[in-house]
């Protein structure tokens, strides 16, 4: 169902809002995750770690939530549709996989926080969990980067059934412009595929053999 113009404007509003506050919000806890890495001061490494986990779930989860969900009926309500353009998948799976990354590190950047609140906290706790959500942050940023690059550039290439869709639309024009090649895979998403499933595999194999789960670092303390 195509949304109505004042709909459709009060959608795009909300998505690119969260998408922008999100990308806003991850760069704070990148800048503390840096602090709590960096730093000799142990004062401001615990400031650091606890300001991640009021920014990680008061900020960057809800506002990740609200992105996945506008970007879903900013899709559906409008011509460009869920699974009609590869652009429009390939960000939908974006956000879906930087929302699940966050989901897993929720509970450590929780029990981070609570160490950092005790009086007893020190600059060695918790190094190889402070690390690793550093490097999350940053990998984290990269994925919002490309999705805003996504959203603004929109590359083409119809999947199948957008082809399918616009034949329906269009009648006889659409054979020709399936036959200009409209209807071909371009190269970008083969590309795009290959790094996903490549990305796929060694977070597969990070998680299953390489003790890089969401507990993997909780131990480091000791």
């Amino acid at each position: 169902m195509i949304m109505s113009p004042s709909v459709r404007k009060f959608a795009l509003t909300a998505h690119v809002t969260s998408s922008v506050g999100w990308i806003g919000a991850l760069a704070v806890f990148l800048a503390h995750a840096i602090a709590s890495m960096t730093s000799a001061d142990a004062m401001i490494i615990r400031s650091a770690c606890l300001a991640m986990g009021l920014t990680a779930w008061f900020v960057i989860f809800p506002l990740s939530l609200a992105s996945l969900a506008t970007g879903i009926v900013q899709a559906l309500g409008t011509a460009w549709g869920l699974v009609r353009h590869y652009w429009v998948i390939a960000k939908l799976l974006l956000t879906a996989i930087a929302t699940g990354v966050l989901l897993l590190k929720l509970a450590p950047i929780s029990t981070l926080e609570s160490a950092a609140a005790q009086a007893n906290f020190v600059t060695t706790d918790f190094v190889g969990l402070r690390a690793s959500l550093l490097v999350h942050a940053v990998g984290g940023m990269l994925i919002l980067i490309a999705i805003a690059a996504l959203a603004i550039y929109k590359p083409r290439g119809l999947t199948p059934y957008g082809v399918r869709a616009q034949r329906q639309r269009m009648g006889d024009l659409a054979d020709t412009v399936t036959a200009a090649g409209v209807a071909e895979t371009p190269g970008w998403v083969k590309g795009a595929v290959m790094i996903a499933v490549a990305l796929l595999v060694l977070l597969a194999l990070m998680l299953i053999v390489g003790g890089h789960g969401p507990g993997a670092h909780l131990a480091s303390h000791a």
